[in-house]
């Protein structure tokens, strides 16, 4: 998981300003979070929103290819849930749950998406 998230922050640093990304720079799940729900004013919202996406879409097809099916802990419903409801879904529950805040971002990630989409073998 952490190859998908180091692949996106490569991407965007490849092409952003230095101050940009230290933005983006995902060292907790704080710093998850708050790209995932820019403010209203934020003049970059859209790419943070955009790479946030990134993050959950890289994030999990990774678990998807690297985890047998017998092994998954994470399985959303059918439909699937989009990323911006898995996004707003995380950044509500790390609010609820600031206690993760320092814990690694995709740790954070597979932890509030266990709870939420728990599998039923």
């Amino acid at each position: 998981m952490r190859i998908a998230l180091a692949g996106a922050s490569l991407a965007l640093a490849l092409s952003a300003p230095a101050l940009a990304q230290e933005y983006y720079r995902l060292q907790s799940a704080s710093d998850l979070a708050r790209v995932c729900s820019p403010s209203a004013d934020d003049k970059n919202a859209a790419t943070s929103v955009a790479f946030c996406h990134g993050v959950l879409a890289g994030a999990y097809g990774y678990f998807l290819a690297s985890t047998p099916a017998a092994d998954r802990f994470v399985c959303p419903p059918q439909p699937a849930p989009t990323r911006t409801q898995v996004a707003n879904g995380f950044v509500a529950w790390l609010k609820d749950r600031p206690q993760y805040g320092n814990d690694g971002a995709i740790d954070a990630l597979f932890r509030y998406a266990a709870e939420t989409y728990p599998c039923k073998h």
